[in-house]
């Protein structure tokens, strides 16, 4: 009797099998096709990295997702076809997804953020940026979770690509050139033309000062004290600092020799815009 049992289940089994025999070979045709096209795309891919220089580390990560995603589509692809139920295992995937994304949400945004900084290039290792979330210093590697930048005191920073990413940055290593903005204080008895036409030849008579845009000396503020005069000039970047450096100096001495009256206590050259930042 167990045997007729066992000779009824072999032979239930047999006619399964033989029915299936059509799907399994289009499964398997099905798996054979998807690899080829799964070769082809990553191929393709690989040399649209290459065109566009993208940074060797995250190619080798986005190829590496590519090729699990497609893969992964494929088996659930060639099991439907099959007859294998995938419903099951879909949703335990979507749940365990689901679960690892709320627990690593900071990261996957810094993630992204190093994802959108190596595909796009805002900054290169080497430049010196300063950013809206308060990193500023010369970049010394760009990971995927965070940037590393060297700032003006030597220190390394360590700065989270999601919020260097959302942030806005200005790469003062892209530009040609940068202009120095210098502000003094003069009195009201001082004779301002004068003060002006001596700044404006110094600044003419420097080669190294760019004529477009021209240098201009205006008057910026009116206080109880002085005038405050404003000094704004273009230099190349490559020698902004110490033409800027240099400048500072020459300014103060010609403002002198031309007898400038300064008030007590008040005499400063400063620069507004780029003080503290060695691009």
């Amino acid at each position: 009797m167990n045997f007729a049992n066992l000779e009824s289940s072999l032979e239930k089994l047999f006619d399964q099998v033989l029915l299936k025999i059509p799907s399994i070979a289009v499964g398997i045709v099905i798996l054979i096709i998807g690899r080829l096209v799964i070769r082809f795309t990553l191929s393709m891919i690989d040399r649209r990295f290459e065109r566009r220089g993208v940074d060797a580390s995250i190619q080798d990560f986005i190829k590496s997702i590519l090729r699990f995603a497609l893969y992964a589509l494929l088996i659930l692809t060639v099991a439907n076809t099959m007859g294998i139920q995938t419903t099951s295992f879909i949703a335990v995937m979507s749940a365990f997804g689901l679960a690892v994304g709320m627990a690593l949400q900071g990261s996957l945004s810094n993630f992204a953020g190093g994802v959108l900084i190596l595909l796009f290039r805002p900054f290169d290792v080497g430049d010196y940026i300063a950013s809206d979330n308060g990193s500023s210093g010369t970049v010394e590697r760009i990971d995927l979770l965070y940037s590393t930048i060297i700032d003006d005191e030597g220190i390394r920073v360590f700065s989270p690509n999601g919020s260097l990413a959302n942030s806005v940055i200005k790469n003062y290593s892209k530009i040609l050139s940068r202009r120095m903005q210098f502000s003094f204080m003069i009195t009201y008895e001082t004779d301002i033309k004068q003060a002006r036409t001596a700044v404006l030849q110094l600044l003419a008579s420097d080669e190294r000062i760019q004529t477009s845009p021209n240098p201009v000396v205006v008057v910026d503020q009116l206080n109880e004290t002085g005038i405050t005069l404003t000094v704004r000039a273009w230099a190349k970047r490559e020698i902004y600092w110490d033409v800027r450096n240099e400048m500072a100096e020459r300014i103060t001495a010609i403002l002198g020799d031309e007898r400038v009256s300064f008030p007590v206590n008040m005499v400063k050259i400063v620069n507004d815009q780029d003080s503290g930042r060695q691009a």
